[in-house]
């Protein structure tokens, strides 16, 4: 090999292979892209061998593909060896990624964050939205550093239950059922359903299920913000968190579903390796710890 690997080669090729492209790891970092650049030929140089395939974006190659885990931890333990550091400063530090579903960013992190900011000022929070699905792949990837969980299994200890979210009807106001108390999802089969590919789809089935309803979407909709744009349209109706009440216009209304689904909330860290001090803080901050 041309030379050792170090830690800067190695967090270059996490940053990219996380935004990928070498301008917006660049970003990320805060160096300049030509250093990003550098930083992955030495890397591929003492490899003898390339980590990503350049393009838009830019991918990691088989060896990268198994370098990229190894890479994500050395990066998580130097930052954590910096937060321990640095600890006597009086509370914890350091950069937090963090991800949750869309109607969590909406509708429970700008309160979380606020409080954060005001208790932990030497932490700094990053947001990213994603789909149920991909929260805990990108948790145990390294991805993030923390995420909420929907459904969580076995969380870890010191992960924070952050309550159950309820399913709603989605309707406009002017809708028959709109003045409701709940709303029996059998009711809903005289319109045309709109269903939400974000996460909730199980949830969603297990209702219908239980009222041996019969559910056939008519139309699958992949952003929640379109979704609720064609319900205010008057294309049809749909089921969502109540959490998303956040998101809807005047014109719209969330009823509770019978039978009654929810899903439950979990901030957590990953379950397979150390949590940073800086996450660990947070948490511990939050409320209710998760029984184990």
């Amino acid at each position: 090999m041309a030379s050792e690997v170090n830690l800067a080669q190695l967090r270059a090729l996490v940053a990219v292979a996380d935004t990928g492209g070498f301008g917006a790891a660049a970003d990320e970092l805060g160096i300049s892209q030509s250093a990003v650049s550098h930083a992955v030929a030495a890397l591929e140089r003492s490899l003898g061998a390339p980590v990503l395939r350049r393009g838009t974006p830019c991918r990691p190659t088989p060896l990268g593909e198994q370098v990229l885990p190894h890479a994500r931890t050395a990066v998580a333990s130097a930052a954590a060896v910096r937060t321990i550091a640095t600890r006597h400063s009086g509370g914890p530090t350091g950069t937090v990624r963090l991800a949750a579903p869309t109607t969590v960013c909406q509708a429970l992190l700008p309160g979380l964050l606020r409080d954060w900011k005001a208790a932990y000022p030497q932490v700094t929070v990053r947001v990213f939205e994603g789909e149920d699905a991909e929260l805990a792949t990108w948790l145990e990837a390294g991805t993030v550093d923390a995420a909420v969980l929907v459904d969580a299994d076995r969380p870890p200890p010191g992960a924070v239950a952050l309550g159950a979210d309820s399913m709603h009807a989605l309707l406009r106001r002017d809708h028959p059922l709109a003045g409701q108390e709940t709303v029996h999802v059998g009711e809903l089969e005289d319109d045309d359903f709109l269903l939400s590919e974000g996460g909730c789809e199980r949830h969603i089935r297990e209702a219908y299920r239980r009222a041996g309803a019969r559910f056939a979407p008519r139309h699958r909709i992949r952003d929640l913000n379109t979704l609720i744009g064609m319900v205010h349209a008057g294309v049809g109706v749909s089921v969502m968190p109540a959490l998303a009440l956040t998101m809807l216009p005047p014109d719209c209304v969330l009823v509770p579903i019978r039978p009654a689904v929810h899903r439950t909330l979990t901030l957590t860290g990953p379950s397979h390796r150390p949590w940073s001090p800086a996450v660990t803080g947070l948490l511990a901050g939050v409320g209710t710890t998760v029984p184990v």
